[in-house]
């Protein structure tokens, strides 16, 4: 190895590397997609050959563990409505040793006393000082929902530590995310937030008798993408839409993370 070639791979080695994400998914209305969001992250990191560990802390609803193809660690963080200690302690040291991206998806019956917990204990900074970032995900969607995921993002932000970062996912599934004639994007609650919020992942609310029906039996099935579409029980035309589907979600994720 030459002088100056030496020189340079000292000085690549030195560089400090990027930090490996934890990826958090928080809101506290149930029943708006956070495993979904859960899965299509881990999805997007695997497609990506980015190694990642999935974590279901999910006390009611296992989705996420669910997914064969995620191989997902369960691990239940409440014990009545306290956060167990224990196994939250060990879910930290878990973040903090994984050599890999980690994705977490914790439900709805865990938002108050998790992101009590979390803020007490200073874990954003604790993950930031073991070079790990924190990037916390959550889910705003149109219908009755509507107002309480609102609440839910507006609360997430309000506690955002400054090292971690957040992402915000529009669930048009039950209906647009419209309210007094504005767009998400328009709303009182976002245009005060919104120098905390790294991006934004659209979910479009897709034609119901086509890529609606592919999505929901893909989600029902607990089927990765690439599952749904190796898979016989599977159409043509299921698949190929399937695959846009992929394509596009993938693609916004990719500016977020």
């Amino acid at each position: 190895m030459t002088t100056k070639v030496k020189q340079a791979t000292d000085e690549l080695a030195a560089l400090p590397q990027s930090p490996s994400q934890i990826h958090m998914t928080l809101q506290g209305k149930g029943g708006v997609g956070k495993s979904m969001v859960s899965s299509f992250l881990a999805q997007y990191l695997i497609t990506h050959n980015r190694p990642v560990t999935c974590i279901d802390t999910d006390p009611v609803n296992d989705t996420l563990s669910g997914y064969g193809a995620l191989n997902a660690h369960r691990l239940d963080l409440l014990q009545g409505n306290q956060i167990n200690t224990r196994n939250f302690d060990t879910m930290i040291e878990l973040l903090v040793s994984e050599d890999a991206s980690v994705v977490v998806d914790n439900g709805a019956a865990s938002f108050l006393p998790l992101t009590s917990y979390m803020l007490e204990n200073g874990v954003a900074d604790l993950l930031a000082a073991s070079r790990r970032q924190l990037v916390i995900h959550t889910v705003v969607t149109g219908g009755q929902a509507i107002m309480d995921t609102l609440t839910g993002f507006d609360q997430l932000a309000r506690q955002l530590p400054e090292s971690a970062q957040m992402v915000v996912w529009l669930n048009e599934y039950f209906g647009d995310i419209v309210a007094d004639g504005k767009n998400f994007e328009e709303m009182k609650t976002y245009q005060f937030n919104k120098h905390l919020v790294k991006g934004l992942v659209k979910i479009k609310r897709y034609t119901g008798e086509t890529f609606g029906k592919d999505m929901e039996m893909m989600l029902d099935r607990k089927l990765t993408f690439d599952e749904a579409v190796s898979s016989p029980d599977f159409g043509l035309m299921a698949k190929q839409r399937l695959t846009m589907m992929k394509r596009d979600i993938f693609n916004q994720i990719a500016l977020v993370v």
